[in-house]
């Protein structure tokens, strides 16, 4: 049997991104995910790694921008604030395609917010939170043992498609404590980072990156380029959990820590005779949408569960297509949804299409 360990979400990422390699970590201490940072900075030394607390969240990015231009495998950590700082420069490693791992321990918001949890940050990682035409893979983890496997996967991705991979928690991840294994994590088949700048030892082309193209023609080709390689991911990727689907009346949909309340919710209500199902995107981008597509036809509703006034509703009302309504209900500002709450809105919608048995 795999040894396993307690630990704190957070510190759990940290050592998991750690054995997939990253030796190098930029950030800037915020809460909820500061003991992500102190465990870098007490661990890197010891395995020869670096890490460094930049005088800022912009400051931090950038660095990234530039450990990723040698191939190496980086990483930051920051909440939702943090994230919003780090922006432009994320839209800068995605110009100039270049892998490393991003992650954002979310939190109440606008501004400042609170430093409870939250996933209000779904529109900014889903939908490409800096300037252009660009995407990052997104993973949402829903348990400790899942930040774990989830951080070595968001390294493969990153260098298989060479593109910034952010994993989304929120502040209770970070802080809950669960028993967890290192042994589960499996690795993906890497290409070669032929385009690393380490120097050419006189024995070919330089190599440079770079995300600014003053030709238009140029950039449109290399932007159509990128969008090929998302659909690619869009196709391979996609990643989701489902329960009791196949005879649902009722669909909910959540993701990370919601998912976890939502899967209580659900049982409580199959156990009322009440037929309900869950899907929980593992991936946020790219979105699951076949699951949605294919459900739609035998289910007669979807609910969306979030800690946020309604992001997710969108797009699962996007793979749905008009097919059945798909309703919202969440809390927001660091508020959690209860599984009495969620019950009741799945009593309220089974009674409207008739799905109560």
């Amino acid at each position: 049997m795999a040894e396993r360990v307690l630990m704190k979400g957070n510190e759990a990422l940290a050592e998991a991104a750690m054995q997939a390699g990253c030796r190098h970590f930029f950030g800037y201490p915020i809460t909820p995910q500061t003991e992500l940072a102190a465990y870098m900075a007490k661990k890197m030394p010891k395995v020869g790694g670096l890490f460094l607390q930049a005088e800022s969240e912009v400051a931090a990015i950038n660095m990234v921008y530039g450990a990723a231009g040698s191939g190496v495998r980086v990483m930051t950590s920051s909440s939702s604030p943090g994230i919003s700082l780090k922006a432009e420069g994320i839209s800068y490693i995605a110009g100039a395609d270049l892998p490393c791992v991003i992650v954002n321990i979310v939190r109440g918001g606008p501004g400042l917010g609170g430093i409870q949890p939250a996933q209000s940050d779904y529109f900014q990682a889903t939908k490409g939170g800096g300037h252009g035409d660009y995407h990052m893979i997104v993973l949402a983890p829903s348990s400790v043992q899942e930040m774990v496997d989830l951080t070595s996967l968001a390294f493969d991705l990153g260098d298989i498609y060479r593109m910034p991979v952010m994993i989304m928690g929120d502040g209770m991840l970070g802080q809950m404590m669960e028993p967890i294994s290192f042994d589960s994590v499996s690795k993906r088949e890497l290409p070669e980072k032929s385009w690393a700048t380490t120097g050419t030892q006189m024995k070919r082309k330089r190599n440079i990156i770079n995300s600014l193209y003053i030709t238009p023609d140029e950039l449109e080709i290399l932007v159509l380029e990128r969008e090929k390689r998302y659909d690619i991911i869009r196709k391979n990727e996609a990643l989701y959990e489902e329960f009791g689907t196949d005879d649902a009346d009722i669909i909910i949909t959540a993701y990370g820590t919601t998912a976890r309340i939502a899967k209580n919710a659900m049982d409580a209500l199959r156990a009322e005779g009440i037929k309900v199902g869950l899907i929980r995107p593992i991936t946020l981008w790219p979105f699951p949408t076949e699951i949605f597509e294919k459900t739609a036809n035998t289910a007669k509703a979807f609910l969306s569960v979030e800690m946020s006034t309604g992001q997710m509703v969108e797009d699962v009302k996007l793979a749905v297509n008009g097919k059945k309504p798909v309703y919202f209900t969440g809390r927001t500002g660091g508020m959690v949804p209860t599984p009495a709450e969620i019950i009741a809105k799945v009593k309220e919608i089974a009674t409207s299409t008739g799905g109560v048995k």
